[in-house]
């Protein structure tokens, strides 16, 4: 009997156990279900949002670097205005070129404003006070230009242009007449004794002015040689107004002797290549200052 009580209280303590451990896997089961179930709701107004970066602001350098891209595009612009300002006087001048002659103003100041214009005139040379003016290369008919300068030894493409007091026909003034090229062997009048007309001719003249000292040019070399067109210097030798006229090209004049067609009117315009440069600079600049000043990338 006592065994049998002993089966009895060890049966039903062990079937205690398993209703106590049945009861709590429900329970939890139970409570991890309602957990999953309820979600847990945040309210993201309490949690405080990221600090935005405050923009570095553009210091004093900065703003100053700016100008180099502003004055390269600033460049551009008037170099802009400078090609237009030289093709129109391009155009000018290839019209009074071509334009029909004139005759010579009865006042002598008004050729001031009329350089490159063809004017018509009538008189006598004096040889006697003849000047040269060199050295200079040979310009041809065509317009083609000869090798020739201070420093050439060709008598070919190097020579001197022949200056000449001009004795007005129907007034009492004298001009200068750029009578055209001659070689090096042709200086002396005594060469071309057929080139030195004595009596009235009348020809066709291209109006000029004269020109200052040209940089690293030295003093005239005495005399009546010139350097340039120092045109008071020439006046006051030869006792002339102060007026230049360039003899056109004669085919009749130039067998015997100066070559005229002497007058050189090429004009460089290389507005072009320096408005490209100056813009193509202001835009790099403009990209590099927006780089390293506005968003601050290194390279």
């Amino acid at each position: 009997m006592l065994r049998l009580g002993r089966q009895m209280f060890r049966q039903e303590a062990g079937n205690r156990l398993k209703a106590c451990s049945i009861t709590s896997i429900g329970n939890l089961q139970v409570a991890s279900r309602k957990m999953t179930q309820q979600r847990v709701r945040m309210d993201w107004s309490t949690i405080p949002a990221p600090a935005a970066k405050e923009k570095e602001k553009i210091t004093g350098l900065g703003w100053f670097l700016l100008l180099i891209p502003a004055t390269t595009f600033g460049l551009g612009v008037w170099q802009v205005k400078r090609k237009i300002w030289k093709e129109q006087l391009i155009k000018d001048l290839n019209e009074q070129l071509s334009a029909a002659p004139v005759h010579l103003p009865d006042d002598l100041s008004d050729l001031d404003h009329m350089e490159y214009r063809l004017v018509k005139i009538r008189g006598r040379f004096l040889h006697d006070k003849e000047m040269r003016m060199g050295p200079r290369s040979l310009i041809r008919p065509d317009g083609v230009e000869t090798q020739g300068g201070l420093f050439s030894q060709r008598d070919s493409g190097n020579g001197y242009l022949i200056i000449t007091p001009f004795q007005l026909a129907d007034r009492d003034d004298i001009v200068l007449i750029n009578r055209g090229w001659v070689s090096r062997k042709q200086v002396e009048p005594e060469s071309r004794p057929l080139g030195q007309p004595k009596s009235e001719v009348e020809l066709t003249a291209v109006v000029r002015k004269g020109e200052s000292r040209p940089q690293l040019t030295p003093d005239h070399k005495g005399g009546n040689v010139f350097l340039y067109r120092d045109l008071p210097r020439m006046s006051a030798s030869t006792g002339a107004a102060p007026v230049f006229l360039d003899a056109i090209y004669d085919e009749q004049t130039a067998k015997s002797g100066p070559i005229g067609g002497q007058t050189r009117v090429t004009m460089r315009n290389d507005h072009l290549s320096y408005l490209v440069t100056w813009f193509s600079l202001s835009a790099a600049t403009s990209f590099l200052w927006y780089r390293q000043i506005v968003k601050r990338k290194p390279f």
